[in-house]
């Protein structure tokens, strides 16, 4: 049974894709990238990969979408499927596109659930008169749910529903009119928070050095960075979770635009909107704030635990220096940007999830959404409950950092090489609004699909040790402390039962795409 939901508008298209791009990652996870991999010379890596990897998975998941959705299809199995009928495993290589989301899903909700929280907390004056340890301390209790699991609770289901509600509403109805104001509220509050952080001034406001000194030791390049592996490694990892490729959303959405509508500008103009977004805001907030009030080497030790720690440890206490009314309007505009960039990710990764369930056994919309809703509900559980035990992170390491990779390798391969790179080239040019650049054939056919290789490969060794958890296992080796062996085998035990229900996750989501594969079949519906 096909759907027939479309867009509104292109640009509510175009936003609810940057959307989908924008996200948590872009004000928390960049600018720490940036500061850990050379600082100036990361740009270099990163603009590189974005031009030879993102750009050309930009063009081909966009022309992927909607070839599918002419066929009906709003899904990546089934999308997939279509390139490729003769062979049946393409279908099960394109499960990825719903697992991905549901796992991702699972824990992003929580995690965008804790801005909801900050922005009630800013607005009720929870963080006035608290020390710094005070504060970070705020955050580590909530997360441990030792200060009541209540409202941390409230707070992760109150986004759940949000997610579902809007979903439930449809792509025009819902997801294009929260894009329409998620998108400008968030890069509002986000030039006013970077104005705020480069005007700091040495001696005002408690500040330490003026917001020049962050801005510009971000951007200081050591140069000797470039010519390190991890650097390119980093850079080309920033690039798939800063543009949701690989993950099946941008077929989903694409699979929904009419069948000669452009999708060459509109994949640009997304990608380009994103970068924006990270590379001008996401730099000018975090670090430049932090180092006017902290100092270099303080800010350098702290990004060594991430985006995290800064974003919700610390700056909430440095608002406060800016006095009452001031800290309030920057914690509410700061974790509201963090909401805005959040929840246009999440309504991403529930559409592919409920385009399968509509395309392949009928479902309405509504209950589609509220499928997806308490299965996220469900499998978020272990990351709110354990995320002290490591399972949020095991999550995120999984489905949102391995399986980009491995979806994304394989549908370069299937659509340069399989489909054919001149059936692929007419798709991408079939009513594009711009000439795209014969360049980007080469870079698609052979270029992005090496570097995506040498990405995997390069990969494989971490990938063996988290298998085998042998940094965990070291340490066991090296403690004396029964207290502690005691800790880290408890944790190891909760990594591997993490995993083992991923697997069974990405079977189950395998065994009911076989369900509407013979579905299909015993209709008489073609897959292509």
């Amino acid at each position: 049974m096909s759907n027939k939901e479309s867009w509104g508008s292109r640009i509510g298209l175009i936003l609810a894709m940057a959307g989908n791009a924008v996200g948590l990652g872009n004000f928390l996870r960049f600018p720490v990238q940036a500061v850990q991999n050379g600082g100036g010379a990361f740009i270099i890596p990163y603009l590189v990969c974005f031009l030879v990897m993102g750009i050309p998975l930009l063009f081909i998941e966009w022309s992927m979408g909607r070839f599918g959705g002419r066929k009906g299809h709003h899904s990546t199995p089934f999308i997939l499927d279509s390139m490729d009928p003769k062979r049946v495993f393409w279908k099960y290589i394109g499960v990825f596109g719903i697992f991905t989301n549901l796992v991702v899903a699972a824990y992003y909700c929580y995690l965008e659930s804790w801005t909801l929280a900050y922005i009630w907390h800013s607005i009720n004056g929870s963080f006035t008169g608290l020390s710094a340890i005070e504060i970070a301390s705020f955050f580590n209790n909530y997360t441990a749910l030792s200060d009541g699991a209540i409202e941390t609770i409230f707070f992760w289901i109150l986004c759940l529903v949000l997610n579902t509600w809007i979903l439930s509403k449809g792509l025009s109805g819902g997801v294009e009119k929260a894009a329409k104001i998620g998108m400008p509220l968030l890069i509002l509050f986000g030039i006013l928070l970077a104005i705020k952080g480069i005007t700091l001034k040495a001696g005002s406001e408690g500040a330490l050095f003026d917001g020049f000194v962050g801005l510009n030791f971000l951007w200081t390049p050591n140069f000797d960075s470039i010519w390190s592996a991890k650097v390119w490694l980093a850079a080309a990892g920033q690039i798939f979770f800063t543009l949701s490729v690989g993950m099946g959303t941008i077929q989903c959405y694409a699979s929904y635009v009419k069948s000669k509508d452009d999708i060459a500008l509109n994949a640009m103009t997304a990608g380009w909107m994103n970068e924006f977004v990270e590379v001008l805001l996401g730099s000018s907030i975090l670090i430049p704030i932090s180092i006017g009030y902290l100092g270099i080497d303080k800010v350098v030790e702290l990004t060594q635990s991430g985006g995290l720690g800064l974003g919700f440890r610390t700056l909430p206490y440095l608002f406060q220096q800016w006095g009452d009314v001031i800290s309030v309007a920057a914690g509410v505009a700061w974790f509201g940007l963090l909401f805005f960039a959040g929840i246009t990710s999440s309504l991403a990764m529930g559409t592919p999830c409920m385009g399968f369930l509509m395309d392949e056994f009928g479902w309405k919309r509504k209950t589609s959404a509220w499928a997806f809703g308490i299965t996220i509900l469900i499998l978020g559980l272990p990351t709110v409950l354990f995320f002290n035990h490591g399972v949020f992170d095991e999550y995120d390491y999984w489905a949102g950092t391995v399986s980009l990779v491995v979806f994304a390798l394989a549908e370069i391969i299937l659509f340069a090489w399989i489909f054919g790179m001149d059936k692929g080239w007419k798709e991408i040019n079939l009513g594009a609004d711009i000439k795209v650049p014969t360049i980007f054939r080469f870079l698609i056919q052979f270029v992005t699909p090496l570097m995506l290789g040498w990405v995997f490969i390069a990969s494989l060794p971490d990938i063996w040790s988290k298998i085998n958890n042998i940094d965990i296992k070291a340490k066991i080796a090296a403690s004396t402390n029964l207290t502690e062996i005691a800790e880290l085998n408890t944790q190891m035990n909760y990594l591997n039962g993490s995993r083992v229900l991923l697997l069974g996750i990405f079977v189950a989501i395998s065994y009911l795409v076989y369900v509407a594969y013979q579905k299909r079949i015993k209709e008489g519906r073609k897959t292509a």
